[in-house]
């Protein structure tokens, strides 16, 4: 497969190794998280429509070995999609959503291991490396362990385990709201609006046109943009309704 054309750019306000050590943070605590949730609990509703915990988990295990692949196929200078077949995709996430919880945990946990010791990889890249995450959405591949805090963060959240958009602070906050923002940008029915962030983020997303300003912190903006939380703490949010962000 070729290289895939660089629609946009991501940028993420933090050099790799510090996200990394974010990343590693986040998901300790998401295993931690994990560990309480009983196998009665794994099988009852997220806060992910249509998705039990059990599917939020296998969610993330499969996607972090798809990341694991995918680094190590552009290190060796291929370009594949993250997932070359969104259907099986689909059907391991059903497969592995009828797993009990001690199996469900250890896949989380050995998945992310794995992961972690593959983005060691991104350091020998040579320049620019675009990679496709999904139709559309191309980042440079030293951006990838942003996007996987940002999974960890948002699925955590939908686990629904305690663990809220507000718990998410500093630098961690700040990234997930430049991800979202970049997802938002040409996602389609998206209203047109302009984010600033008490952090200092200035975006314009969605469609053409006026742009509504919505103010807020970082956290909160990402938990609204996302469609995980309420206009609570936001300014020029409340006549703007948003669908998840998955």
């Amino acid at each position: 497969m070729t290289s895939p054309t660089r629609t946009d750019s991501l940028t993420i306000s933090g050099e790799m190794a510090e996200v990394r050590a974010v990343k590693l943070e986040a998901t300790q605590r998401l295993l931690g998280s994990a560990m309480g949730v009983s196998d009665e609990q794994w099988q009852s509703p997220s806060h992910l429509p249509g998705w039990t915990r059990a599917h939020v988990a296998t969610h993330l295990a499969r996607n972090a070995d798809a990341l694991a692949g995918l680094v190590k196929a552009v290190s060796r200078g291929e370009h594949p999609p993250l997932y070359p077949s969104i259907s099986d995709r689909d059907r391991e996430i059903e497969r592995g959503s009828e797993r009990g919880g001690l199996e469900l945990q250890i896949d989380l946990d050995t998945s992310a291991g794995r992961l972690h010791e593959a983005f060691d990889q991104l350091i020998s890249l040579k320049g620019p490396t675009p990679v496709e995450l999904a139709a559309g959405v191309v980042v440079d591949a030293t951006q990838l362990p942003a996007v996987r805090l940002a999974e960890v963060l948002l699925h955590h959240v939908d686990l629904d385990v305690g663990f809220g958009m507000r718990d998410i602070s500093g630098r961690a906050a700040r990234w997930l709201l430049e991800w979202v923002c970049f997802r938002l940008k040409h996602r389609p029915g998206t209203p047109a609006m302009r984010v600033l962030s008490s952090s200092g983020l200035s975006e314009r997303v969605g469609g053409s046109g006026f742009a509504t300003t919505i103010r807020g912190g970082d956290a909160e903006l990402a938990g609204w943009l996302s469609g995980r939380d309420g206009t609570d703490g936001l300014n020029g949010a409340e006549a703007i309704a948003l669908p998840i962000l998955g």
